[in-house]
């Protein structure tokens, strides 16, 4: 596995260092939430194609909740057995491939370490044109999840520069993968902390993660995602002394 399959295994196992095209095949899980839990889930909405690449933590956390928001999901792996395995293990339908094959969704979920997103923006390029692209990285060295500084200002301010014709939201990178699945802390729903400069992307986003039972906190234009990365950086260095178990979430109360 090269270096970006590495990468691509993301959140809470950092990879030891930091492809071909196929048709999507169909993997079913082990069916929806019991009865129970369905009366918990919120009303439907308009179902959305979700694409999520990446087949590590934060990618079954995200898958998760958009297939509780009864959406499409198609998950792409540097490895299709990893997706097909992880898609095997979600809770619904899921549509299986390998990066760099076409996206068909106009949500594309960037669940992956900041040090691929060189690769995937190269390989995908103009087909990224049009479509809400979430950006859920920190700028973290994977060794030693220290900080790395970003000339564009976050990476997201990166992504909406390599990628002009795409509509990139940060979101997400505040929350933990097993929050994610879960979709609460503590009895109370997580919050997702949004920025974008396109208002038409930000509410796709908002339709996404509240059809998901998440509540959303908008936070302004993109160039307040750096300090959305600030905020994900510090969740993740206080949890040796939370005890590592990163079950904790960033909340808003009034």
């Amino acid at each position: 596995m090269g270096d970006l399959g590495r990468c691509m295994d993301f959140f809470e196992t950092p990879p030891k260092k930091c492809m071909d095209s196929s048709s999507p095949s169909i993997s079913i899980g082990p069916g929806r939430p019991d009865a129970a839990q369905q009366d918990n889930e919120p009303e439907s909405q308009e179902t959305m194609d979700i694409t999520i690449i990446g087949t590590g933590n934060m990618a079954r956390g995200i898958a998760t909740r958009a297939l509780a928001g009864d959406n499409t999901v198609t998950l792409l792996g540097t490895d299709e057995d990893k997706a097909r395995a992880l898609a095997g293990d979600l809770p619904g339908e899921v549509r299986t491939g390998t990066v760099g094959d076409p996206i068909s969704g106009d949500v594309v979920v960037l669940a992956v370490w900041y040090q691929a997103l060189d690769d995937i923006l190269g390989r995908y390029g103009d087909q990224l044109n049009g479509k809400t692209i979430v950006d859920i990285t920190n700028p973290v060295d994977p060794q030693t999840y220290a900080p790395l500084p970003v000339a564009a200002g976050s990476a997201a301010q990166e992504i909406a520069q390599k990628a002009p014709g795409a509509k990139v939201v940060k979101a997400f990178n505040t929350t933990f993968a097993g929050t994610l699945v879960d979709g609460q802390v503590g009895g109370q729903p997580l919050d997702v902390f949004i920025a974008s400069d396109d208002d038409d992307a930000k509410e796709t986003i908002r339709e996404f993660a509240e059809g998901a039972g998440l509540r959303v906190i908008d936070a302004g234009p993109l160039a307040h995602a750096r300090q959305l990365e600030g905020a994900g950086y510090v969740h993740m260095a206080i949890q040796p002394g939370l005890g590592g178990s990163y079950a904790t979430a960033l909340k808003v109360a009034s």
